[in-house]
């Protein structure tokens, strides 16, 4: 057989993978969504997808959010866990190619006198010279083995980018609400350091009526105890104002110039876009953590089309077409053609069950990612649930809160209108200043789980929402 012959053999065996596209994957179908088909007390309505940098429109909170994006170690790490699976990928999808080598060599031997080959000739040193090009232990896909392989490798990495586009919106979402922290501490110190200020120049006053003989020690101690208790709450606030300096340092990943933080308040017109009403369910499925979920799924599926092809025949080919001469000169004249062609069929005969126990591992797999899948929707499904009924309700309560602290205020003003008339004694001052402050520290947190759940709305429904 010349090389033609090679050529087309080996051109023959190649067209047989061109043939078998039959693959034994499971036909893949999404599970239904275990959810309702909307959330309660949704309207009909329309939506338009929202970015981050429309969403969180605060200077200093943007800026923040933009340097996060390019330092955050997390991050980082996420992003070349998808190049690898990039990489991981594009391995499989190569077995489905034959692998095509050019190779060149040359074999010296000296064989002495005297022994069988050289009785009559004597010493001899031979010299071969050899040019190949072949192709190596290519396994011919009739069943659909290295395809599903390669299906399972594709749909892990597009799970893993879909977890890099979760990790990224979980970093926006937790940027935002490190910044909302710092703002709330920030105003809850300022309002210790106020009520610090004025309870101690109520101490004083009451020392020197105390001094006058005018107030017991009852209503010195009272008013000490106001202080103190205010002072300890300082030092609470700064040291929380810096932790959240630190917890912020970390999520950026690198420093953070102190004018973006300086002035970090919720005591300004904070309003992120609410989101539409009318959304239906399957919006969820937009999440990259659910599309993760679905792709890690869609894995599963082509696994067990591997582990079925494992149970028929497979076929490797290898083989080489070249020159071979004893002169390199003359390595590539006429009739120095050289050729080898090795095909081999493997049939799986007895295992011992292990084929059997492959599929069924894959099988059971499947199974647990669709329950995963599910578990996924289902939790999605909550989170956005929550959103919405805090979205629904904060609004009342930081009405009932503001009003509430603006009834202490006046509450207090009239208590020491009453105190310096004589009409009551300094203790019902006290009551309604500690009064006042708890309120005006509830208003405070109230403000911060308000946007902070508006935050979480955005996070739950994938970072933006489209209808």
């Amino acid at each position: 057989m010349n090389k033609s012959h090679f050529a087309l053999s080996l051109i023959g065996a190649f067209s047989l993978t061109l043939l078998a596209g039959c693959t034994m994957e499971p036909h893949y179908q999404r599970p239904a969504l275990p959810v309702a088909s909307n959330w309660d007390g949704a309207k009909t309505g329309a939506a338009e997808d929202i970015g981050w940098k429309a969403f969180f429109n605060e200077p200093a909170m943007n800026q923040l959010i933009g340097m996060s994006l390019k330092n955050n170690r997390d991050l980082r790490v996420a992003a070349l866990n998808v190049d690898t699976a990039r990489a991981a990928f594009q391995i499989d999808r190569a077995a489905l190619l034959p692998t095509l080598d050019a190779s060149a060599g040359e074999t010296n031997q000296h064989l002495p006198g005297g022994l069988y080959s050289t009785q009559n000739t004597g010493p001899v040193t031979y010299q071969q010279y050899s040019a190949n090009l072949g192709v190596t232990s290519y396994e011919v896909d009739l069943f659909g083995r290295v395809r599903s392989l390669r299906d399972q490798g594709l749909e892990t990495y597009l799970a893993t980018e879909a977890t890099q586009r979760a990790t990224q919106i979980s970093l926006v979402s937790e940027v935002a609400s490190g910044y909302l922290s710092l703002a709330a501490d920030n105003d809850l110190l300022k309002l210790a350091i106020n009520t610090a200020n004025s309870q101690n120049k109520s101490y004083e006053l009451t020392k020197r009526s105390y001094d006058s003989g005018i107030s017991t020690s009852q209503d010195l101690v009272q008013a000490e105890t106001t202080v103190r208790a205010a002072q300890a709450d300082i030092a609470q606030y700064t040291r929380q104002v810096r932790q959240d300096v630190n917890a912020l340092t970390l999520l950026v990943g690198t420093t953070i110039p102190k004018n973006l933080l300086a002035d970090a308040t919720l005591q300004q017109d904070w309003k992120f876009p609410q989101t539409p009403v009318g959304l239906p369910s399957d919006l969820l499925t937009r999440r990259p953590d659910i599309i993760a979920a679905e792709h890690t799924l869609k894995a599963a599926n082509a696994n067990i089309g591997a582990a079925r092809a494992a149970f028929f025949p497979s076929i490797t080919l290898t083989g080489t077409a070249g020159s071979e001469s004893g002169s390199l000169s003359k390595l590539f004249d006429g009739g120095t053609g050289a050729w080898s062609f090795m095909p081999s069929i493997n049939i799986p005969i007895f295992d011992g069950g292990v084929n059997q126990a492959n599929l069924d591992i894959a099988k059971d797999t499947k199974k647990i990612d669709i329950a995963n899948y599910e578990k996924a929707i289902q939790t999605a499904f909550k989170e956005v649930s929550d959103g919405l009924a805090g979205q629904a309700t904060y609004k009342d309560e930081l009405l009932a809160r503001q009003q509430d602290a603006d009834a202490n205020q006046r509450n207090y003003d009239l208590s020491q209108m009453r105190f310096k008339g004589g009409v009551d004694n300094y203790l019902s001052v006290l009551v309604a200043q500690r009064s006042l402050y708890s309120a005006q520290q509830t208003l405070i947190t109230t403000q911060l789980a308000q946007l902070n759940q508006d935050i979480s709305l955005y996070k739950a429904l994938g970072g933006g929402w489209k209808h």
